[in-house]
């Protein structure tokens, strides 16, 4: 079982639909024990970087998430759900993240239309089993103002372009993010979903 960290925040029911459509058992959830005994981590989310980051405390789950980080087990972040993976988020105020990569939640800077959204490339810099089957430059569906600033060279999996490089895809070890929904970007979105749920029967 996949579970789908319920931090009232985003899209639980679309993500949930994707990977049932794809052939996983997903639930969304907010109980720190099923979150425990899955096999995988889903992290999506819409909204603020702070207040994200006060539910996920408000409900117990951030210690539960950083144990399953070190354990091993996979994780996947969403959208904002990637943004918290990082160490600290500056979206009004300054705000600790997951810790889970290195790097900060900055805003795109002036000079593009904000928030940035809709379909855009993706630019492959190395290889990930999240992305098996999908072809460089492949559009993903975007919807975010802020973005993930001093990325570890060996985490950037791939970037999209929009004023300044915007990594898209992240990963280090078991710890993957994902800016776009993929939910929303067609057929390689659900292929990506696909073959990270394959990663949770690993």
């Amino acid at each position: 079982m996949i579970a789908i960290i319920d931090y009232e925040m985003g899209n639980l029911k679309s993500v949930e639909k994707a990977f049932a459509k794809m052939g996983y058992d997903a639930r969304v959830t907010d109980r720190i024990q099923v979150v425990k005994d899955a096999k995988a981590l889903v992290i999506p989310g819409v909204g603020a970087f702070p207040d994200a980051m006060d539910q996920l405390e408000k409900k117990g789950l951030i210690d539960a998430i950083r144990q399953d980080a070190v354990s091993g087990k996979p994780i996947l972040g969403i959208c904002l759900g990637m943004q918290v993976m990082f160490e600290k988020g500056f979206e009004g105020n300054e705000r600790e993240g997951l810790g889970l990569l290195k790097g900060t939640i900055q805003r795109i800077p002036p000079g593009v239309k904000i928030p940035h959204m809709g379909w855009n490339q993706l630019s492959f810099h190395q290889s990930s089993s999240v992305l098996n089957g999908i072809e460089n430059n492949t559009y993903a569906y975007f919807v975010h103002s802020y973005y993930a600033d001093d990325v570890q060279k060996e985490d950037l999996v791939a970037t999209t372009e929009y004023g300044i490089q915007i990594p898209a895809v992240v990963q280090r070890k078991n710890i993957i993010g994902l800016q776009f929904h993929p939910e929303k970007s067609s057929d390689k979105g659900l292929q990506m979903i696909k073959n990270y749920g394959e990663l949770s029967e690993c």
